[in-house]
């Protein structure tokens, strides 16, 4: 099945910088675009407050505020639909 194509304009730095990387991948400008849009995922609608809190708990982590480890949280993660699951701040 082929796609319909469609043409989409940009400046000519901006196709210069796409052309580029795509070529470093060594794939087309399509392909490449495709692929940015698989990451792009949908779009979350946080409020100011949320982004602003995120933002305070990145540089709280950017400061050496301790962390959970990856161990603790997978090993909680597994007990997910079992009976030995418990909230996190139950476990």
């Amino acid at each position: 099945m082929t796609a319909t194509k469609r043409t989409i304009e940009v400046d000519e730095a901006t196709a210069s910088v796409l052309e580029s990387r795509a070529a470093e991948r060594g794939m087309s400008v399509s392909d490449l675009l495709a692929e940015m849009t698989v990451f792009e995922g949908p779009r979350s609608d946080l409020s100011s407050n949320e982004l602003a809190e995120l933002d305070r708990q990145w540089e709280a982590i950017k400061s050496g505020e301790r962390t959970i480890p990856h161990e603790e949280v997978a090993q909680w993660l597994q007990t997910w639909g079992t009976p030995a699951f418990r909230l996190w701040r139950d476990r």
